[in-house]
């Protein structure tokens, strides 16, 4: 029997795997990243993996100082500090995860424009650029929100 899927869904095998956190913050469901950034089988839960693994380091880094803060207020995880519930979870999670995702989204979506250097493939990098960069808007978004920072970005001219 041959490996090849035509209709390009995952195999069962290819499921990503959850990604442990650091015990404060929430652990990943590799399956609904996937299902939220919308990802086919074109990328590889190894590839997934590493750009979320990628996105907790670079996420975790830039909250340590919100973490170290929350901490000594005495919450033991980022789902103990309060927020109103949405789908019965906080909103510093949700916040959280939405850096973590669309970090990870961007990195895949600058990674995915070098499979392919024909013509057709210079013209979908074209137009994955500006989904790289709504990534980045909103992860940069989800931080700022959960920090309780303004979203005002200036750019000098």
């Amino acid at each position: 029997m041959s490996g090849f899927i035509a209709n390009g869904s995952i195999p069962a095998a290819a499921e990503p795997h959850p990604i442990s956190n650091d015990g404060w913050w929430p652990d990943l469901d590799g399956e609904a990243v996937r299902a939220a950034l919308r990802l086919d089988s074109s990328i590889s839960s190894m590839r997934l993996e590493v750009a979320l693994v990628n996105a907790v380091l670079s996420v975790n880094r830039e909250l340590e100082t919100y973490q170290l803060a929350q901490q000594a207020l005495g919450y033991a995880g980022l789902a103990d500090v309060p927020g109103p519930l949405i789908q019965g979870v906080s909103r510093p999670v949700h916040l959280y995860l939405r850096a973590v995702y669309c970090t990870a989204g961007a990195e895949l979506a600058e990674r995915y424009r070098s499979y392919d250097s024909t013509n057709t493939g210079n013209a979908n990098a074209e137009e994955l650029t500006p989904s790289i960069d709504e990534y980045r808007r909103d992860a940069r978004w989800a931080m700022s929100d959960l920090l309780g920072k303004r979203r005002t970005t200036v750019e000098l001219i």
